[in-house]
């Protein structure tokens, strides 16, 4: 996984071109519109952009969702239809956008990062929002539908967002994409906890292959997340038009939630590092303790081999010679010598035992 990746234009392209990579595989997108009000639900899973136009300036909220990446006639149709800014056509298609928020007329745009976690390997998904007063405009890549839960609440009868207007749809997408996080986190979390535990037990290559690799998605996760705090901040400071007054105090709830998500970035940042210099540290010591053992082994073996080393030379004279080795003529000289050899040996175990070297 490419740890920062960005799809763009050839520098200069005009602005608001719609035409994706070439190296784009085929788009597959799905229009879904989302029409209701307090006492009534239009769901259609496979809408065309005429349709979602009809159904705009009725008593309604109207909610376009586009699943997939759309291909630039889609776009351009969603443009002309919605009157959405060419520039902002030209960040939904060259994704991996920096978090935003703009304001294009009577419209806000916004770009959200969805994460999501398989257990291997993080993505960041870009979320293109378009908030209006009488409709909203969603855009993901990802095929399957992320906003499935909120489409289920819209479905119930009762539900307090049946009876409001699509600033409050705004606020739960919004919501939704930042709570995504937390169990994204949680994962990670569970994942430095066992790293943690293999560290103290086997440290090994796989351990610290994991450590690095949980240490580049935390950066990516902060590289993605720090944004949306700031325009999540940014939206309570706009003017009233798109965000009604009592939609703000939930608005600074998911502030609040931007904030937990970013504090346990860091720490798990924090974690990662110092589970990297646990690593080091334990690989220093266990390499310490196997110089220190070849060491004890090589000191106990040095007068051994002094010793078997002279009594080695054979030097011997006849007839006897003063200056020759008498001991090559002692009836138990060489059990005698084991004895020693043994002897010297253990005393040095003990004396390391000692000292703490053993």
């Amino acid at each position: 996984m490419r740890l920062f990746s960005k799809r763009y234009h050839p520098p200069g392209t005009a602005p608001g071109t719609l035409r994706p990579p070439v190296e784009e595989a085929p788009p597959t997108p799905r229009v879904r519109l989302v029409d209701y009000s307090t006492g009534d639900v239009l769901l259609n899973k496979d809408a065309d952009v005429g349709q979602c136009r009809d159904a705009i300036g009725r008593d309604s909220v109207t909610w376009i969702e586009v699943n997939g990446r759309p291909d630039a006639d889609t776009l351009r149709d969603l443009g002309e239809a919605f009157s959405l800014h060419p520039l902002a056509l030209e960040d939904v298609v060259n994704e991996g956008q920096r978090p935003k928020i703009e304001i294009y007329d009577d419209q806000l745009f916004m770009v959200l990062h969805l994460p999501s976690f398989d257990g291997t390997r993080l993505s960041m998904h870009q979320v293109s929002v378009f908030l209006h007063r009488d409709y909203l405009v969603t855009l993901c890549p990802l095929a399957d539908d992320p906003f499935a839960p909120i489409v289920q609440r819209i479905r119930t009868t009762g539900t307090r967002i049946r009876g409001e207007g699509p600033g409050y749809l705004f606020y739960t997408i919004i919501d939704l994409v930042i709570d995504r996080a937390f169990p994204v986190l949680e994962r990670f979390g569970l994942e430095l906890e066992l790293i943690e535990e293999e560290l103290l037990d086997r440290p090994d290559r796989d351990v610290l292959h994991r450590i690095h690799r949980v240490k580049r998605d935390m950066i990516l996760l902060r590289r993605s997340l720090w944004p949306q705090r700031e325009v999540v901040n940014g939206i309570l400071h706009h003017d009233p038009q798109f965000i009604p007054d009592p939609i703000r105090v939930y608005l600074r709830d998911c502030y609040d939630h931007t904030i937990q998500i970013m504090d346990l970035v860091e720490s798990y940042r924090d974690m990662s590092a110092s589970l990297l210099d646990i690593y080091l540290s334990s690989a220093s010591m266990r390499l310490n303790e196997v110089m220190r053992m070849l060491t004890v082994i090589a000191t106990i073996f040095i007068p051994l081999t002094f010793i078997t080393g002279v009594y080695g030379m054979n030097f011997g004279a006849d007839p006897p010679s003063p200056w020759a080795m008498p001991e090559l003529r002692w009836y138990y000289g060489y059990p005698l010598l084991w004895v020693i050899m043994i002897a010297l040996v253990v005393g040095m175990l003990a004396w390391f035992h000692r000292r703490g070297w053993l």
